[in-house]
């Protein structure tokens, strides 16, 4: 059998997990390149445990190089064309033909879509952001805090309300609480609305216990920097004196300018195999598009949040079914839509919600009372995380 080239495209979760699998599952004689323009893998994750101070950035990233000793091919370059009509990837170091192509490029932060906010906003959605926002937490003793989840859709649904609990508590350990006005405001009628109403209560209920404000359907509009005010589309205002934002996101460019993409710029798939519209092109992760009809509004589907764990699950479908072709199997495997996800909200605790997310007419997804156990459990899962894969 000839050897085949299976390309990656992204380092991140669904990048590595698929670039694992297909190594274990296939010989020597198929090529497994994955092509980053990063060094390192950064697990997401704990951002907040940076933003904090209870991580270093060193301690959640490993190079990307290592790699190499597993039989996988890095590629450290950026993606400068996927052109899936002649089943090619152009690349700073060069072009890649390929058998299978594996689009995992996720989403990239795009603050300059709201006039003002990159000026004004600090964000624990990068590294750099966590690090940013350490250390000017380090100086904060008081005032106005808002929380804005900018647009929707966002990478880790969860993020923002363990990043609002998680400052609570931070101010509270510091004796500065009571001189905190701290709020969220997002776009969204309850927290993450794609996991269903139980969900989003029980989280909009930990932010009461806590005495965080929480204001929904608040769309950001822009920002004063000068006045530090926030204008929302719904012709509020509010002001603050240290803004947490997540950012509006976007596809990369090279994806936005490939055939793959659809009118939003992100890639339509198959929500059960990842399969694109091109034949052998997959895409998986935070740059695919799946829609899940009929929740809640009808007249509105609402996607499958993006989120590491979905990548994780959907990479492991998608290296399986090429494996089995490559090899001649007729074994199919599906992503079914189950998730889970760790919530922190400080004090030792965290709580833990899991189900499926294409569950009919809506999402079978329970959310636990926060407590000791999972907190340890999510302190057990960076440790495999980083461990595992390289």
């Amino acid at each position: 059998m000839a050897g085949k080239t299976i390309v990656i495209l992204g380092g991140g979760v669904g990048g590595l997990v698929a670039s694992h699998e297909l190594r274990k599952k296939l010989g020597r004689e198929h090529r497994i390149v994955l092509v980053d323009r990063e060094t390192h893998h950064v697990f997401a994750p704990s951002f907040t445990w940076v933003m904090l101070g209870w991580r270093d950035p060193s301690r959640i990233s490993r190079e990307l190089g290592l790699l190499k000793k597993k039989g996988i091919e890095y590629v450290n370059a950026e993606a400068l064309k996927i052109d899936p009509a002649n089943r090619l990837v152009k690349t700073g170091a060069g072009d890649f033909a390929y058998d299978y192509l594996i689009v995992a490029l996720g989403a990239e932060l795009n603050p300059q879509a709201v006039p003002g906010l990159s000026e004004a906003a600090y964000t624990p959605y990068s590294l750099e952001g966590s690090v940013a926002l350490r250390d000017v937490l380090k100086r904060f003793d008081g005032g106005r805090v808002a929380v804005v989840i900018s647009a929707l859709p966002f990478k880790c649904p969860a993020a923002p309300y363990e990043t609002a609990l998680l400052l609570e508590y931070a101010f509270r350990q510091r004796g500065i609480r009571d001189n905190v006005d701290l709020r969220v405001f997002t776009p969204e009628t309850l927290p993450m609305p794609v996991a269903g109403p139980a969900v989003g209560a029980a989280i909009k209920q930990f932010l009461d216990e806590r005495g965080v404000g929480f204001h929904p359907q608040h769309k950001i509009s822009s920002v004063d920097p000068g006045k530090k005010e926030i204008v929302f589309e719904n012709g509020q205002k509010t002001d603050f004196d240290l803004l947490v934002a997540v950012p509006p996101h976007q596809s990369p460019e090279v994806v936005r300018k490939s055939a793959l993409a659809n009118e939003a710029g992100w890639i339509s798939v198959d929500r059960r195999t990842l399969k694109t519209g091109f034949d052998n092109v997959y895409a998986l992760g935070d740059v695919a598009s799946i829609s899940l009809p009929g929740r809640y509004r009808p007249d509105t589907p609402l996607p499958l949040p993006k989120a590491g764990v979905f990548a994780h699950f959907q990479a492991s479908a998608v290296a399986h079914n090429i494996a089995s072709e490559i090899k001649g199997g007729t074994s199919r495997k599906e992503f079914g839509g189950k998730g889970y996800c760790f919530l922190e909200t400080g004090y030792g605790m965290a709580g833990y919600g899991s189900g499926n997310f294409y569950g009919e007419p809506q999402p079978a997804v329970t959310f636990g009372r926060p407590n000791r156990f999972w907190r340890f459990a999510k302190v057990l899962f960076e440790k495999w995380w980083l461990r595992h894969w390289f």
